[in-house]
């Protein structure tokens, strides 16, 4: 995409606009005209789980498993960039039968090979018995565009005429619109111009923002028009024919503008490769253990987007390829075991946005971290609140507590300084806006009509429900929301002690102990075994059974007699079903296994709640978990963990049922299995100390034995074995490289 230049006349220029940035009538068109296909509604949607997605940094790219985005005006697929997709219909046909697919290999998140078949029916062959005889092979490849190289080859004993047609259009469509979004009014699409190598396409948005993109043909088409281009040749017998062409949006100039396929290849390969170095490895005895771990360590590289002069991860595809507050910083609190950098990334790229002033559209406020942040043409045109939007309430909090993980794990204290400025700010936000009635919790309620009714990690608009689907008055106090902030608090008050700032860190001390003692006089539900999902805005709790009470354990609030009571409700087979703990009892009437947040299943979700059941002693109970998240990620596409599934009971099922609409590749679900692993095998760093403790180590029940590798804590490298040993697991310190101070690893085996 294009952002509008400084230099307006080079705009005119482009867009074909006069000097008062009018288009002249004749390159006006429809929007059927520009795109050329009718818009279909959204029920003919391709579920995104069944389709291949490829990215790098801000550009990605979603098809069906054949390469193709078709039918014409498919709802989910596409080329995107920036929240603007930047071609709606990419086709692939040829003469003969249409192709079959014969396989789709994705071996890296940028990259993918498609292999087709046409049989030789419509060459002569025998229609009672056709033959594949017409191979085709799509590889594609998306950096700062999407290139594709095609090779056909001829496997009959003689020549073919054959021809091959890519049929191509562009919509411009807002990636809110996809998800449902309804505009009233739309912007002006241009006639797409056409040249003998290229079809253009361009959109000039309700905004004034001109955006544009290209496809563009290496090899020259024997036939072009605005909607696609055709090659008419002869196949020789075993002769493969090679084309090629690109698909770019205006925004930036690539980064690899001229090159070829295969130094594309070998760029983004090393550019992985490179990634790996500077992660831990993780390897088991268990083949596809081994291979979901692989494919989380690849895919959160490819998550990783440049914005503004800095580097985060992103939350998903395709919804959420964006900053997102909650999602980063979670997904950050997960892999500080596998790479601290994604938590420095997200800490400075957050702190530098954090709010700084008080709008009610937005939801900023001073001190508060946002939420999301959007770029398409919806966010510039005010149409919604996402420039950046903050409505959520545990991002800031959760900032908090990942700067202080952070620490834990790097002993970085120039970092933890180079913030504390934003900590304050943060804290300031907690108890000036965060606490809305004096009460000492923290609720929500929005105030923004186009902003979100929860603000939570479940922010579906009836994701805290009373047991009988009644939904609460605001202001909501989420239960894990204030063990967020008792965390936070305790958390801090260890940064500011270190920094001499002795009184400070006991105030934040006893103020974390008096929201300990509310949230368990609140919150508490003797008769269920739990904690309330929320209290409402007539401070009612609502005592629905959810997977909420394990981010409690997460934070440590409760004493280790309600935390194991905790434990057991979240492991009873209302909540646990076989594939791990769902988000709500299927012993309410809500109860949803197919909903968004009531009855589903997520894997950061569960990655939280082991980590808690851990602190408690209570790893060996959370084995089963584990055990079911690694099937779920064996039978998955790429065995890459989705960012949910469905909560519908096990029962003998081989696979998890999908859940359509859900993000695959998705940050924190990429991080959860690392999460888990340190939380049961009682990894516990203390870089500051230059110590790392491994406490009472318990293997995952599939797992004989498991080696990590170029694990980062503090200024040093730590690798260790774990063995399981009879009814024991036993752990090896392999070696210990450091470069500034010596560390120590302490283990304790219970």
């Amino acid at each position: 995409m294009k952002t509008a230049r400084s230099n307006p006349d080079h705009q005119v220029a482009e867009a074909g606009l006069d000097a008062a940035g009018r288009a002249p009538s004749d390159k006006m068109v429809s929007m059927q005209d520009a795109v050329g296909y009718p818009t279909l509604p959204c029920e003919h949607e391709m579920p995104v789980a069944d389709a291949l997605a490829l990215k790098h940094d801000r550009v990605f790219l979603l098809v069906d498993r054949s390469g193709n985005i078709a039918p014409a005006g498919q709802c989910s697929l596409g080329l995107f960039e920036d929240d603007t997709r930047i071609l709606s219909h990419y086709e692939l046909r040829g003469a003969g039968t249409p192709p079959v697919r014969l396989s789709t290999q994705a071996a890296q998140p940028f990259t993918a090979r498609i292999d087709l078949a046409v049989n030789d029916r419509a060459f002569g062959g025998d229609t009672w018995d056709p033959k594949h005889a017409i191979y085709l092979q799509r590889e594609l490849i998306v950096d700062d565009s999407l290139i594709e190289r095609l090779t056909l080859t001829n496997y009959l004993l003689r020549p073919i005429d054959y021809w091959l047609e890519l049929a191509v259009g562009c919509d411009f469509a807002d990636i809110f619109e996809l998800r449902g979004w309804k505009r009233e009014e739309r912007g002006d699409f241009f006639r797409p111009t056409v040249d003998d190598r290229a079809i253009r396409f361009a959109y000039r948005g309700r905004d004034g923002m001109v955006i544009e993109s290209a496809v563009c043909f290496r090899d020259r088409p024997h036939q072009i028009g605005p909607h696609g281009a055709r090659w008419s040749f002869k196949l020789m017998p075993n002769v493969p024919v090679t084309l090629e062409w690109e698909v770019r949006g205006g925004r930036r100039t690539a980064v690899a503008a001229g090159t070829s396929f295969e130094q594309r290849r070998e760029r983004l390969t090393g550019v992985y490769n490179a990634w790996r170095e500077h992660c831990s490895c993780w390897t088991s005895d268990v083949e596809v253990f081994d291979a979901a771990l692989s494919r989380a360590v690849d895919d959160l590289c490819s998550l990783y987007v440049t914005s503004d002069g800095g580097r985060v991860i992103s939350a998903g595809i395709p919804w959420y390829s964006t900053a997102f507050g909650r999602d980063s910083i979670i997904a950050s609190i997960e892999t500080l075991p596998l790479n601290p950098q994604i938590a420095v990334d997200t800490l400075r790229y957050l702190a530098r946005r954090q709010g700084q002033r008080e709008n009610s559209y937005t939801e900023e406020q001073p001190g508060r971290i946002m939420h999301e942040l959007r770029r398409g043409e919806l966010a510039r045109s005010g149409e919604i609140p996402h420039v950046p939007y903050y409505g959520t309430i545990d991002a800031t909090p959760l900032w908090l507590v990942l700067l202080h993980e952070t620490w834990r794990w790097t002993g970085d204290f120039d970092l933890v300084q180079e913030l504390l400025p934003n900590a304050r700010r943060a804290l300031e936000w907690i108890d000036r806006y965060g606490d809305l009635d004096g009460d000492g919790l923290v609720e929500y309620s929005r105030t923004s009509a186009r902003g979100l009714v929860n603000q939570g990690w479940k922010d579906s608009g009836d994701g805290v429900p009373f047991p009988d689907g009644r939904l609460p008055d605001p202001p909501i106090a989420l239960i894990e929301v204030q063990g967020y902030v008792y965390d936070a608090k305790a958390r801090v008050a260890e940064l500011f002690e270190y920094a001499g700032e002795t009184e400070t860190a006991i105030r934040l001390r006893v103020e974390a102990e008096r929201l300990r003692a509310q949230i368990i006089d609140r919150f508490w539900l003797e008769d269920l075994g739990t904690f309330a999902l929320a209290l409402d805005g007539h401070k009612r709790p609502l005592p629905t059974v959810t997977s909420n009470a394990g981010h409690l354990l997460w934070s440590r609030v409760p004493d280790a007699a309600k935390a194991t009571r905790v434990g057991h409700t979240l492991l009873a087979p209302d909540m646990s079903c076989g594939w791990g703990i769902r988000t709500l009892s299927s012993r309410h009437p809500i109860f949803n296994p197919m909903s968004y947040h009531n009855g589903s299943i997520w894997p950061h979700d569960n990655a939280l709640a082991i980590m808690g059941l851990s602190h408690y002693g209570l790893a060996a109970d959370a084995l089963p978990v584990i055990a079911a998240m690694q099937d779920a990620a064996a039978v998955a596409n790429l065995n890459r963990l989705p960012e949910l599934y469905c909560g519908i009971s096990r029962d003998g099922g081989a696979v998890p049922v999908s859940y359509p609409v859900s993000c695959s590749p998705q940050a924190w679900a990429s991080g959860a299995l690392f999460l888990m692993l340190q939380g049961v095998l009682g990894i516990l760093p203390d870089a500051p100390r230059h110590v790392l403790h491994v406490r009472n180590p318990v293997l995952p029940s599939h797992l004989q034995e498991l080696t990590i590798t170029n694990l980062a804590v503090g200024g040093g490298r730590v690798s260790l074995h774990f063995a399981r040993h009879a009814t024991r697991t036993l752990v090896n310190v392999l070696a210990i490289e450091s470069e500034d101070a010596s560390v120590q690893v302490r283990i304790e085996l219970g």
